[in-house]
């Protein structure tokens, strides 16, 4: 790739050198913006399984493989009569494929080493990074839905959420509320006669991360982009939930790397199954 040397102006900007600087500025910024994007196109088959857990994968520059075969998950959950002793609902992150996503892998780490029976569950909302607030509604909305619908039809089946980036954002406000945050569509917290029957939380890179809290794990300890209030706290949650992110986390941790929030799966995924198992009982 050639590079242009820029020498300082010795006067002002011709109209033509203000639009081609223009220009230049909005192609960095769409560059930037579809780095993020692809960065999430797709999962990472086998990451964070046991089986897997000899080898190291990398991560390849800020985009993932080409789409693996977590995708095809329903997005309905169990029928009444029909139920099994745990139920995972996942709720993926933003510009992925319908289905489970990144997390996915986490779904079936948990499957694989369980002796009940589970079914899984994927969300179905936008994922969108752009418009961010309205997708995050639509996912809150669905995510509202599938909870209840999946207590009142199995009222003794154990559930357990996961969701990574804005799937945690969303589970998160589900779970607590939205809050008085800016720019959001404020929405309720579900009832506890819901939410009593959620037994484990999983999330990663929950861009409303707040620092200082017992279920945190990972490194960081700054605030995310949209950091919750006390009036959206997910204390109520603190025994059943871990929330993982590391410094410099672009979304989590108010910081500059994307690759850090795309690194939680890979890192944390055992712990946060065994997290899990100990929660479902095994």
């Amino acid at each position: 790739m050639s590079t242009r040397r820029f020498h300082k102006p010795t006067g002002r900007t011709s109209p033509r050198k203000r639009i081609a600087l223009a220009g230049a500025v909005a192609a960095v910024v769409a560059g930037a913006m579809f780095v993020v994007q692809n960065s999430f196109a797709a999962t990472i088959p086998g990451f964070g399984s046991r089986r897997a857990a000899t080898a190291t994968p990398s991560l390849p520059g800020l985009s993932f493989p080409s789409i693996g075969g977590r995708t095809n998950v329903a997005s309905t959950g169990d029928a009444a009569g029909n139920c099994p002793d745990a139920h995972i609902i996942v709720t993926r992150a933003s510009t992925e494929a319908p289905g489970t996503g990144i997390i996915g892998s986490l779904a079936t780490a948990v499957t694989r080493a369980s002796d009940q029976t589970i079914t899984v569950e994927a969300t179905d909302y936008p994922a969108l990074l752009n418009p961010y607030p309205p997708s995050v509604a639509a996912g809150t909305r669905e995510l509202t839905s599938q909870l209840t619908t999946e207590v009142a039809n199995c009222p003794n089946t154990k559930i357990v959420m996961m969701g990574y980036s804005q799937g945690a954002h969303v589970i998160g406000d589900v779970l607590a509320g939205t809050g008085r945050v800016t720019g959001f569509t404020q929405a309720d917290a579900v009832s506890t006669d819901v939410t009593d029957r959620v037994v484990a939380v999983i999330l990663m890179g929950d861009p409303r991360y707040v620092p200082g809290k017992s279920f945190n794990a990972g490194t960081s300890r700054t605030k995310g982009l949209f950091a919750r209030g006390e009036d959206a706290s997910l204390d109520a949650f603190a025994d059943r939930t871990q929330s993982y992110c590391d410094t410099g986390d672009t979304f989590c941790a108010s910081g500059a790397s994307v690759a850090v929030h795309l690194s939680y799966t890979q890192k944390y995924n055992n712990d946060a199954e065994d997290f899990i198992l100990s929660k479902i009982g095994g």
